[in-house]
């Protein structure tokens, strides 16, 4: 029987979950902390293999709490910390780099470089440019790992925020996707169009192939995949 709704609250210093019943009240609740890297002062990364690691404990736990399955759980909504960028290898799942957090003023020069890019960037995105956003962070990582740049135009890596990183190790690296709320804050996402914009990816040099498909908040993108799950689960809904 179906009688869990499972929400997921990836934040910048833990990972929550909460099972919710039908009457929408919160019946168990699991937190797992995340510990932030500071490589240099100003700068904040994270591993997102251990993020991933937190969201399986936090779920784990809630099995445990409530002496149920994975058969149980109707759906699954992800909740993130927006900004933050993650770009892996798209065979293997694997992060290429820690994810820079959406905080880490790393990339301030890169976007120094593009200054006089503001007001068209605002134009397209109703966002100034500013190292708080996933753009200037996607450029950071290509420049910084070795040919970064040649795989990522040859479709080998992929660029998502915490929602897509979790939802493509979820089902296995059969869906690629963000929400609109996510995709709006990378500086990448055209709010006129609804779609990535072709001038602001060829301004930071980021390939198309490398950006997740943009959909709705509510919808099922999905289905989990991975052994943690005994049964398939629906993911049905994220939120920045």
């Amino acid at each position: 029987m179906r009688k869990y709704i499972l929400a997921i609250d990836q934040g910048t210093t833990s990972t929550r979950a909460v099972f919710i019943n039908k009457e929408g009240d919160i019946i168990y609740k699991a937190q797992r902390p995340i510990n932030c890297l500071f490589p240099q002062p100003g700068w904040v990364e994270v591993d997102a293999e251990r993020i991933l690691i937190s969201v399986n404990d936090v779920i784990g736990e809630l099995l445990v709490l409530s002496d149920s399955s994975m058969e149980e759980v109707a759906a699954i909504g992800i909740t993130n910390q927006r900004e933050t960028t993650v770009i892996w290898d798209k065979k293997t799942g694997k992060p290429v780099h820690n994810a820079i957090v959406w905080q880490s003023k790393q990339t301030q020069g890169l976007c120094d470089e593009r200054a006089d890019k503001m007001e068209f960037i605002q134009a397209k995105t109703g966002l100034r440019m500013n190292p708080y956003f996933s753009a200037s962070k996607i450029r950071y990582i290509l420049d910084h790992i070795e040919n970064g740049q040649e795989r990522a135009e040859r479709g080998e890596l992929l660029f998502g925020t915490i929602d897509s990183w979790l939802i493509y190790r979820l089902t296995k690296g059969q869906v690629h996707a963000t929400d609109v709320s996510n995709a709006s804050r990378t500086m990448l996402f055209n709010i006129n169009t609804l779609q990535w914009d072709e001038d602001l990816l060829a301004l930071m040099g980021i390939p198309r192939s490398m950006m997740p498909e943009v959909r709705s908040s509510s919808e099922v993108y999905g289905y989990t995949k991975t052994t943690l799950f005994a049964h398939e689960v629906p993911i049905a809904g994220i939120a920045g």
